[in-house]
């Protein structure tokens, strides 16, 4: 049976009745864009999971395989990777959490940590958080990974001695690409010689448009040391119910057995469950969600073509991010803060992204196509006025 698309499902006056950062950090008349956050109704699985555990009282505190053994079938089935092995895995809070301790595991404070900008603006906070000093690696003008600054990096990271970690973000956000198997084998290959560490965020994983494919980093030859963070919470909009799996390659395993176990209480209850229904049960769901995203990715491209055609886009692989280059329009380094003075809409600003983030804005595209016209429209009102 065909499920209608989940994007097309509630209207802007349902959505202001939620209480998340993204309904309440703007006034009512502000459009919000800029945090990656569906408009959906949750999947009925998940719904059904998570209201029998509270008629239950199943609120106490997380425990047990089923979340990364709903997450192992789901990479079988959905990415062809039998590599994920639940006995290598721990349950964390949330991504960062886990990116987080895992590069406290395997480097020392002061140590480099490399990143490839623009991306997800935590990673510089979460790494000076933990006294590590954050080296950048900039993507290419089309959003696809830089080797030879990749390889620049790494020799950086290492040049006083010290352990090094690489941050990977797999699909990179906010570029909404969808690294090749070749591009990460290289990744890997480089990091071997270097003697880099790699630690891949791949929250975005089951979000992968048509046309392009997912490859989980520790399939990748060379990545036997390497660990991957993965969470259902992007891809079933449960950010709020947290839980998320680290995963460790086969050399890694004894760096995960070291974690201290109070970084494994962290995760929620109902996270767990929610997570665990929405990987064995939510895949119909989720590619209604991802036939509609492909066709607001259209659709976007057809509204800025139409009505700011100087903006400049590489229409996303991945993720429900558009990365939009704006510097044509003549904002200045963040378009976003007048985008949102004169058009009243929120998209997330550039300049945090690291280099390559100055003129540019970051717009979610997960939302009704009318909604998605409308902030479209309030930024070319901005522009034009």
């Amino acid at each position: 049976m065909s499920i209608a698309n989940p994007l097309e499902e509630l209207t802007l006056a349902d959505l202001r009745g939620r209480t998340s950062v993204k309904w309440r950090l703007h006034p009512p008349d502000v459009l919000p864009a800029f945090i990656a956050e569906m408009d959906v109704p949750l999947a009925e699985p998940v719904v059904r999971a998570v209201t029998d555990a509270v008629r239950r009282g199943d609120t106490g505190y997380a425990f047990g395989d089923a979340y990364a053994e709903a997450l192992a079938a789901f990479a079988s089935q959905r990415w062809g990777w039998d590599g994920l092995d639940v006995g290598r895995t721990l349950m964390v809070a949330d991504v960062m959490t886990g990116l987080t301790e895992v590069v406290g595991l395997v480097t020392a404070p002061g140590s480099r940590v490399v990143v490839s900008t623009p991306v997800y603006p935590p990673f510089f906070d979460f790494m000076a958080k933990t006294g590590r000093e954050v080296r950048e690696a900039p993507l290419g003008e089309d959003g696809r990974l830089d080797l030879d600054a990749l390889g620049a990096a790494f020799e950086d990271a290492v040049a006083g001695g010290g352990p090094a970690a690489y941050l990977l973000c797999n699909p990179q956000n906010p570029a909404g690409v969808a690294h090749t198997r070749t591009e990460l084998a290289a990744v890997a290959e480089l990091a071997r010689s270097y003697g880099v560490r790699v630690v891949s965020d791949e929250i975005h994983a089951p979000i992968v448009l048509d046309g392009a494919t997912f490859t989980p980093y520790l399939s990748v030859d060379g990545s036997d040391d390497a660990f991957a963070v993965l969470s259902a919470s992007k891809a079933w909009n449960l950010a709020g119910a947290k839980a998320a799996v680290v995963a460790a390659g086969p050399s890694a395993y004894a760096d995960l057995a070291r974690m201290p176990e109070v970084v494994g209480h962290g995760a929620s209850q109902l996270g767990l469950i929610a997570h665990t229904a929405a990987l064995r049960e939510g895949g119909g769901w989720l590619d209604a969600v991802l036939r509609g995203l492909e066709e607001n990715r259209d659709h976007l491209a057809k509204e800025l073509d139409a009505r700011l055609p100087a903006v400049r886009w590489v229409p996303s692989e991945a993720t429900y991010l558009g990365w939009l280059d704006c510097r044509a329009l003549d904002l200045g380094d963040d378009p976003a803060s007048v985008l949102l003075e004169r058009g009243r809409v929120a998209l997330s600003g550039g300049l945090p992204y690291g280099t390559g983030g100055a003129g540019h804005a970051r717009v979610t595209f997960a939302t009704s196509r009318a909604i998605l016209s409308e902030v479209v429209e309030r930024m070319a009102a901005a522009v034009a006025g």
